[in-house]
């Protein structure tokens, strides 16, 4: 005949048994129940409390930088002593930690290690007690120590009750795992962030902008004037000067630097949608809007906004834009809290902002906010003496990116980009030597290898049209000097370089007109 588990007349050994699978059953439900290992702790060691009898208890954790064993939890104890410790091998605790071997003290008054470091214990007015600690492993490396404090019994089973305390221990191996993960990728991800941003601080650092000439000097003069200031800056130039390029240094130059840099293009952003791009928007705000959003002002709080092409701004924005510059705070769109934020706005734009105010598209009041410092960035044109330095550098650039052991350009080379007028400025000349390194086959870029804008007359007017007998020369020519280069001027070593003599080296510098002096410098 079948009975319940009720009826079932159990011996005492299983009752035992039972009450300690619940304990496990009832630790296991604790620690899965959530991710903060303290609290996890915490409740195992209170149901051993509740259920097992503990008179007290606790859990210690290795670290591994300092080698010592740090206080994770306690229960039972007089008082919570959170900074207690113990060095690898130091009493009873350290100990187990250094052997990995479980010990078991059925009675601490005649134990000499049993410092009594957390006042478990008063032999003046304390029954006799005793102390069983076993290691928390994984992998045969020590993880942590759980000990528990007993009052002392001559009859208990030592050996059952370290066996069950090891089912505990390892019960309590996969929060601790967890919490070592995660806190190996925090510091991976805190390593990650410092990395990059010492990277981008040395990027755009000032000092690796390309450019030597007066016009290059007196930016990076203003740029080391108002980095570490909180004033607005409009930033002005030509398109593809490197607007963006000066933003960026001004900002991770500032002490605004560990926070967000922001950029936003000002013309490209639709006009329906500028104001919640700017400002953000609340749940249910319009069709659409399904949650809040923050807008850009609020995303760079603590750090820069570069606001690009400023000028393409319609009149409703700048009035909004006009707000934030003077108060440093704006509402959600659809909202009516108003959020208070530490921006630092850089503008930039190609426009004439004068022009633009005497035919009523730019504000006056917007216009003398934002130009309290201006920096002004002239076209690649007025700066010859930069062309090289930067065609240097994108040739560099592009040939690490693409493999290649590219060590100078040409001189008929340099000669046409120096003739070149750049109407598409620096971001020209970069796509200009990025395509150049992408033609180029061997040490060295070529006249030919330049873009046809440069090459036509009708672009450039660098190159006239020339006939058969003329390219020829002009090809000719080219290599001549380009060996010249190469041997400083010394014409048997150009001569032998191009498989001729040196008599004819010379016939062709007379009547080329090659002036052999410009590179023997």
């Amino acid at each position: 005949m079948a009975r319940t588990p009720a009826e079932i007349k159990k011996s005492p050994k299983s009752e035992s048994n039972h009450r300690k699978l619940s304990i496990l059953i009832d630790i296991n439900r604790a620690v899965s129940r959530t991710i903060e290992l303290q609290q996890s702790l915490k409740a195992s060691l209170q149901i051993l409390h509740k259920s097992y009898k503990i008179k007290s208890g606790a859990v210690f954790l290795t670290n591994d930088e300092e080698n010592i064993l740090e206080m994770a939890a306690t229960i039972g104890y007089r008082t919570e002593l959170a900074k207690t410790k113990y060095r690898m091998g130091e009493g009873l605790t350290g100990r187990i930690a250094e052997t990995g071997k479980p010990i078991i003290v059925p009675q601490v008054s005649k134990e000499p290690l049993f410092l009594n470091r957390m006042s478990s214990w008063d032999p003046a007015r304390d029954r006799e007690q005793s102390y069983l600690g076993v290691p928390i492993e994984l992998d045969y490396k020590t993880l942590g120590v759980l000990i528990v404090n007993l009052p002392y019994n001559a009859k208990r089973d030592y050996d059952d009750s370290i066996k069950f305390l090891i089912l505990v221990a390892s019960a309590l191996v996969q929060p601790i795992r967890l919490k070592k993960i995660i806190e190996q990728e925090r510091q991976r991800l805190i390593d990650e962030n410092v990395m990059l941003k010492h990277k981008l601080q040395e990027e755009y650092s000032f000092h690796n902008i390309i450019g030597t000439s007066h016009e290059m000097r007196d930016v990076y003069e203003k740029v080391a004037q108002v980095a570490r200031a909180n004033t607005t800056v409009l930033i002005r130039g030509e398109s593809g000067t490197g607007k963006e390029l000066i933003a960026q240094a001004i900002h991770y130059n500032s002490y605004r630097s560990e926070n967000p840099f922001i950029r936003v293009n000002c013309a490209a952003i639709p006009e329906n949608l500028i104001e919640s791009e700017f400002f953000g928007y609340e749940k249910g705000a319009f069709t659409g809007a399904i949650a809040r959003k923050k807008g850009r002002f609020e995303l760079a709080d603590g750090g820069t906004i570069f606001l690009d092409e400023i000028g393409d701004l319609s009149q409703m924005t700048q009035v909004k834009i006009l707000r934030v510059l003077q108060e440093q705070e704006f509402e959600r769109v659809g909202g009516t809290e108003t959020i208070k934020v530490d921006v630092r706005v850089i503008a930039a734009t190609n426009a004439d902002l004068e022009k633009l105010m005497t035919n009523g598209k730019f504000r006056d009041d917007l216009y003398y906010r934002l130009n309290v410092f201006s920096i002004f960035l002239s076209p690649l044109r007025e700066r010859q003496e930069d062309i090289l330095l930067l065609a240097d550098h994108f040739m560099l650039k592009y040939g690490r990116q693409q493999g290649k052991s590219i060590k100078r350009i040409s001189t008929p080379a340099i000669d046409m980009l120096l003739r070149y007028h750049w109407p598409g400025n620096v971001r020209e000349l970069e796509n200009c030597i990025e395509r150049a390194v992408l033609l180029c086959d061997d040490q060295v870029i070529h006249s030919y290898h330049l873009p046809p804008t440069l090459q036509t007359a009708e672009a450039s007017d660098t190159v006239t049209r020339l006939s058969l007998d003329e390219s020829v020369a002009a090809y000719e020519k080219e290599l001549i000097q380009d060996a010249l280069k190469s041997t400083r001027g010394n014409r048997a070593k150009a001569a032998r370089l191009l498989n001729t003599t040196e008599r004819i080296i010379g016939y062709k510098v007379n009547l080329y007109e090659i002036d052999v002096k410009r590179f023997k410098k």
